[in-house]
């Protein structure tokens, strides 16, 4: 049976500040992500299996992605634990926001990176993370592909 490739896509609004950056991303903002999420196996060849023929259900991959990254990145505002940012953290915080902390400077390399581990976690055995693509404007994205991290 041949390997098959799969992609669901995402979206989800975050906002970040990149604290030290020398430009415009150094203050407060937020972006339109969209999320592309492939996956690589081989599709069910037991007829009695009600999801014969698929690589993984779109459902099952919806909800692992869902979990674990559109509903805590969508309407959150993402800063680096480690920086002067964790101050304006934690007024937000204690303003009711949805704050996440992380110990990245939260570009889009560094977060799908953190989404590509987050995923590959909670995949069935059989099925392999491909490669995500993390989009943050129209024209600027980061891709992460399980070939260049072996």
């Amino acid at each position: 049976m041949s390997n098959i490739r799969i992609t669901k896509q995402f979206t989800f609004e975050t906002g970040h500040a990149l604290y030290g950056y020398d430009g415009k991303c150094k203050n407060v903002h937020g972006h339109s992500y969209k999320l592309s999420v492939t996956v690589i196996g081989q599709p069910i060849t037991d007829a009695n299996n009600v999801k014969f023929g698929m690589v993984i259900d779109f459902g099952d991959l919806k909800k692992i992605v869902k979990e674990e990254i559109v509903d805590q990145f969508d309407h959150a505002t993402v800063f680096n634990k480690n920086t002067p940012h964790v101050d304006l953290a934690n007024e937000l915080i204690t303003r009711g926001h949805h704050v996440i902390l992380v110990d990245y400077q939260p570009t889009s390399e560094n977060m799908v990176t953190s989404f590509a581990e987050k995923i590959k976690n909670r995949l069935p055995e059989n099925i392999k993370l491909f490669a995500l693509k993390l989009q943050e404007t129209e024209s600027s994205f980061a891709e992460w592909y399980q070939s260049d991290n072996l």
